[in-house]
């Protein structure tokens, strides 16, 4: 947008603010001659990425255009009212007749009705549809719980986060919200990321990602300690705080300590216009809407892309090549499609939840990259279901946790084709040997077409359980992405045979604005 918005300064046009939103309204200014519906053809024809657009002019106040591309749009429709609304559950309470556009589409909306229409003018019909939804379950979309409905917008959720930042041919990713920095990103020698909660659990990821395809330096510290320890801080240090609600007060406290001191600071968050996205330098944004369950799920998962589109962003500002850039990116691009692939074993999970929903204790396993999904799978295990649950590095077994192993301690084993596969089919065959239960997630068979609980797989995880969970195969820098899905879909089903209240578990807030 910067490049429109440039040659429309050139031109004239007066900007009040840095958004990109802004340069649509010029636009469409530009085009402008009388009929609202054709400058918005004409503009949306120059730009790219996502939008969701309700457009009114002071010279035809009675008009409203709709558009949208990849965000949703309906127009609700009642006796004396049109309503433009990106969710059915803000129209419910006044009509339940509405009309969804699809990408490309234009709704031109009049006190005389609607007429409806594409970029490339030609006219269409469409059809109102019946809501038969009452308010709670609209907000839910069918589904019992907000936690089940978050997982299963997983991979919209990623492609929303991903749209218009992925340049697959050149291998780059763009991130506007960084553009205006990227010569201070070039001299940043060590990242110190801050966090708190399922955000840390995914910065550690991030360290793995930053540290082997970008060559930084990267630590990552619970925001509730980073404040309280006097750490050493240069003008080649950046910190990145990542929230989904941007407003967790521990991490705003650590981002005042490191402006305090004046270095560079980004964010990753979901909440636009929340404190951390205004009081950071610079930042992306999620894109993922409203996340409503206490647990974490979809801000998670979005997370990580972000953090692997920045591991793209810097890496190839570095030591990256054009080859694995390339490859990282069709990588990317391929994750919606193969966590939409991990929800279809949804069932199988349930079954195997049934099987484990009484355990008193569960462990999690993993190495590397999956080392902080194994944290984040016992934390959401005990956060909503209420079973003491522990995560570890794999390698740490015979450190001590090798003790509490019996027939009545289950374990999770994360167990994928990579480049420590073999040392976790060693720990996993040490817990074997001591009776305790184990259930496995691995990588699916090659040139499988179909994912079972018990189909065909790698011999060795066949040799130590039955219990195990098949994901697709994807760089190893990725795997966490597809390895949490099943992971979220456990302990929900855990909560839920428990007779828990999975969205509201006890004792904690969805968004942490006290220290």
């Amino acid at each position: 947008y910067r490049e429109l918005k440039e040659k429309l300064i050139k031109e004239g046009h007066k900007f009040r603010s840095e958004t990109d939103t802004e340069v649509l309204a010029h636009l469409i200014e530009k085009f402008f001659r009388g009929n609202l519906e054709e400058a918005v053809i004409r503009a949306l024809k120059l730009v790219k990425g996502t939008y969701g657009l309700a457009i009114i002019s002071k010279s035809d106040p009675e008009k409203i255009v709709a558009a949208r591309n990849s965000s949703p749009i309906l127009i609700g429709i009642s006796n004396d009212e049109y309503i433009v609304a990106s969710d059915a559950s803000a129209i419910l309470d006044r009509t339940k007749k509405v009309v969804y556009l699809n990408d490309g589409e234009i709704a031109v909306i009049t006190p005389q009705g609607i007429t409806f229409t594409n970029l490339a003018r030609e006219n269409l019909l469409k059809k109102i549809e019946i809501l038969e939804w009452n308010l709670e379950k609209a907000q839910k979309a069918g589904y019992p719980h907000f936690m089940l409905k978050e997982i299963f917008e997983q991979p919209e959720a990623l492609k929303n986060s991903m749209a218009g930042r992925l340049i697959e041919k050149e291998g780059l990713a763009k991130l506007g919200g960084l553009e205006n920095i990227q010569d201070k990103l070039r001299e940043v020698e060590r990242l110190i990321i801050v966090a708190c909660g399922t955000a840390y659990f995914a910065g550690l990821v991030g360290e793995y990602m930053l540290e082997e395809y970008a060559g930084i330096p990267v630590e990552v510290e619970f925001a509730s300690e980073f404040r309280y320890r006097k750490p050493i801080l240069d003008k080649k240090t950046a910190l990145l705080c990542i929230s989904q609600s941007g407003e967790t007060a521990d991490t705003l406290a650590a981002l005042k300590e490191a402006k305090r001191k004046g270095i560079l600071t980004l964010g990753i968050v979901n909440v636009v216009g929340s404190t951390i996205s205004r009081e950071t330098e610079a930042g992306v944004y999620n894109h993922i809407g409203p996340e409503i369950s206490v647990a974490s799920t979809k801000a998670f998962t979005s997370q990580l892309i972000i953090l692997a589109l920045l591991t793209l962003f810097l890496g190839r500002q570095r030591q990256m090549s054009l080859v694995m850039g390339q490859r990282i990116a069709k990588e990317i691009k391929n994750l919606p499609d193969l966590v939409e692939k991990v929800l279809k074993q949804a069932a199988l999970i349930k079954k195997l939840a049934k099987k484990y929903y009484q355990s008193k204790n569960f462990l999690f396993l993993g190495r590397k990259y999956n080392y902080p999904i194994a944290l984040e799978g016992a934390l959401k295990l005990k956060e909503i279901s209420y079973i003491h649950a522990e995560g570890y590095g794999a390698g740490e077994m015979k450190h001590g946790p090798l003790a509490l192993i019996d027939k009545n301690f289950p374990t999770f084993g994360l167990a994928f084709s990579d480049s420590v596969y073999e040392k976790m089919i060693s720990n996993l065959e040490e817990i074997k040997a001591r009776g305790g239960p184990i259930l496995a997630l691995a990588t699916e068979p090659r040139n499988s077409t179909k994912l079972s609980l018990r189909g065909e797989g790698n011999k060795e995880i066949k040799k130590i359980t039955s219990d195990v969970i098949y994901i697709p195969k994807t760089l190893e820098m990725l795997s966490p992405i597809l390895s949490v899905v099943p992971l979220q879909l456990f302990a929900y089903y855990c909560s839920v045979f428990r007779g828990l209240d999975v969205d509201k578990p006890r004792n904690l807030a969805k968004s942490v604005t006290v220290e």
